[in-house]
């Protein structure tokens, strides 16, 4: 399907499950043409038959960052809408986790969009409009045992947020921070069996076997929230005249971001502490 110039055009990473996939479809919904980007073009085929464009992406890679966005600007001039949504959770502790590990989690949940970002905000500028969607997390605000990392690059991408917001509010552009709760998405089943597999043998492995067990008791059983409130909040947000800055969805976010907000720092360990016994 050929994509065409002048017609609303949104970019949305990390599409080809989870969060991602019901974004992209919600867009598609509400009339975009859509660029869907992954590592897993073939998981993306229901995506196509809606009418999406597939893009090879790995946002830890610069060439195919250069090249998935030199498609978009040589096919439709840009995007009124990107949205970062690609990442993943490295669970584990700090001791045990090589740096060249958390470089790398830096470099999909953090570093990934900010290079999007670079590159399609000139088109952005020069039409004096157009929205950034980042997904962060609860995680963003709040922290958890054997989390350091994830929940380090997820602080960033709130304060890198905040920031971006500010420098380019004078172009008309804005900046959206979606911060989800429990979703039901494979996250849950991959943090928790590579904390078993990074900890076992470790000093840790008790602590991590109570994480994984945690994790295992908080995900995927249906009780999660769906990834399409995520998608709704998304999508409320491009209709919105003056958008909320922050929009907390799903399972658990606006409690657990309220109870940090209000709470000493010595009584939320507690609470975070209790999910390990």
């Amino acid at each position: 399907m050929m994509f065409i110039r002048g017609k609303k055009t949104a970019l949305v990473t990390g599409a080809s499950s989870g969060m991602g996939k019901d974004i992209a479809k919600k867009l598609i919904k509400d009339g975009f043409q859509v660029y869907v980007a992954a590592r897993g073009v073939e998981k993306m085929t229901d995506l196509s038959a809606l009418g999406a464009r597939p893009l090879r992406l790995d946002v830890s890679k610069e060439g195919e960052i250069k090249t998935a966005v030199d498609t978009i600007l040589a096919e439709t001039g840009g995007v009124d809408v990107l949205v970062n949504n690609a990442g993943f959770g490295l669970y584990g502790p700090v001791e045990d986790i090589a740096l060249d590990e958390a470089r790398y989690q830096f470099e999909v949940n953090l570093f990934g969009a900010a290079r999007l970002t670079q590159l399609l905000l000139p088109s952005m500028r020069a039409k004096r409009a157009g929205t950034i969607v980042n997904v962060t997390s609860m995680g963003g605000k709040i922290y958890s045992v054997l989390g350091a990392w994830y929940h380090a690059t997820k602080h960033a991408l709130e304060g890198w947020s905040d920031c971006l917001r500010l420098e380019v509010a004078q172009f008309g552009i804005r900046v959206v921070i979606i911060e989800p709760g429990v979703i039901e998405t494979g996250f849950g089943d991959i943090a928790s069996n590579n904390l078993l597999k990074r900890s076992a043998g470790s000093p840790y492995a008790g602590l991590a076997q109570k994480v994984a067990n945690s994790i295992a008791n908080t995900y995927g059983h249906g009780t999660g929230s769906p990834g399409t409130v995520v998608a709704n909040a998304v999508s409320r947000a491009l209709k919105a005249k003056k958008p909320k800055t922050r929009y907390a969805v799903g399972k658990y976010a606006k409690m657990l971001l309220g109870m940090r907000k209000w709470l000493s720092d010595r009584a939320f360990d507690g609470i975070i502490m209790s999910q390990t016994k």
